[in-house]
């Protein structure tokens, strides 16, 4: 295989790693969710949680605290327009642009949740043949709440 059919190949690898990340989580699937991340994976969301709760290392603890932020949320995920670059053999950087759609039980029967906007920052290792996430950092660029 030529090295431009190789790097593409990479590309598109790595983009449905990150699709199959959107719909594993948007369908709880937590056991398949996981195997997105490295081992040693951290993500950071602390815009979100504002605490440095929203940092967490290694792949079970990364799909703990994912779940158990979303688990009885009704969400859509969805990601934009990739840049990704191949930074070595077996390791790659990329941003996205997404959107968000987080709606969250609610005793009042008024909607609780958010529409949101912004970007993944992440980084990417390829290990025993396939892509994997090292790290993530959600930056959201607008938050409209559910009201």
């Amino acid at each position: 295989m030529d090295k431009d059919a190789q790097t593409l190949g990479h590309l598109e690898e790595i983009k449905q790693l990150k699709a199959r990340y959107f719909r594993l989580m948007d369908t709880k699937q937590w056991t398949e969710f996981a195997l997105v991340f490295a081992e040693e994976a951290e993500i950071d969301v602390t815009e979100d949680v504002e605490s440095d709760e929203g940092r967490v290392r290694g792949r079970e603890r990364i799909a703990h605290f994912i779940r158990d932020a979303v688990q009885d949320a009704r969400t859509v995920h969805h990601g934009h327009m990739p840049e990704i670059t191949l930074t070595g053999p077996d390791t790659a950087e990329g941003i996205w642009a997404m959107y968000d759609y987080l709606e969250f039980p609610s005793e009042s029967g008024q909607p609780n949740g958010l529409h949101g906007y912004g970007h993944y920052h992440e980084k990417y290792v390829h290990r025993d043949g396939r892509w994997q996430i090292a790290s993530m950092r959600l930056s959201r660029l607008r938050v409209d709440r559910l009201s």
